[in-house]
């Protein structure tokens, strides 16, 4: 799989019916490895050691109902109120973050409400927080406080 722009971790993957898995800690299964679980279990190692998210915060691929379509989160991090802190749309490192990806997860906010949404593709990272008015861009990802913060 492709280096990230992201720290390294101590992968677990294995190979099960002649395909490689990767284990995510949060659903605590292995997942077919795809290059949009190999981005998303690297951000969800980032939030976890780097961000000081608590693993108990986070859900993973959550589902929602868009225009009558079912659709899936790939990550959100609750802060202790357990309201919305961060919403975050992965994709696989050879896709782009265009206008189409941001449109998707701002559809998305229209449900969660999160404080800050995160596009990523494990290379580029973009993290913004809605405003009345207009989108503000984030110089860096918010590190979780335990104060809500």
């Amino acid at each position: 799989m492709q280096k990230l722009n992201l720290p390294p971790y101590d992968v677990n993957l294995r190979k099960m019916g002649g395909k490689i898995h990767i284990f995510d800690p949060i659903r605590k299964k292995f997942l077919v490895l795809t290059p949009e679980e190999w981005v998303r279990q690297h951000f969800l190692q980032f939030l976890l050691h780097h961000k000081n998210y608590p693993a108990s915060l986070i859900k993973m691929e959550s589902g929602l109902k868009y225009h009558e379509r079912n659709k899936r989160t790939d990550l959100i991090a609750f802060d202790r109120n357990m309201e919305p802190l961060l919403l975050v749309e992965c994709k696989a490192p050879d896709v782009k973050i265009t206008k189409k990806t941001f449109t998707q997860i701002t559809n998305y906010y229209s449900q969660f409400q999160a404080k800050y949404m995160i596009v990523t593709n494990g290379l580029d990272h973009y993290c913004f927080r809605p405003n009345e008015k207009e989108i503000v861009f984030e110089e860096e990802i918010p590190t979780f406080k335990s104060d809500n913060s």
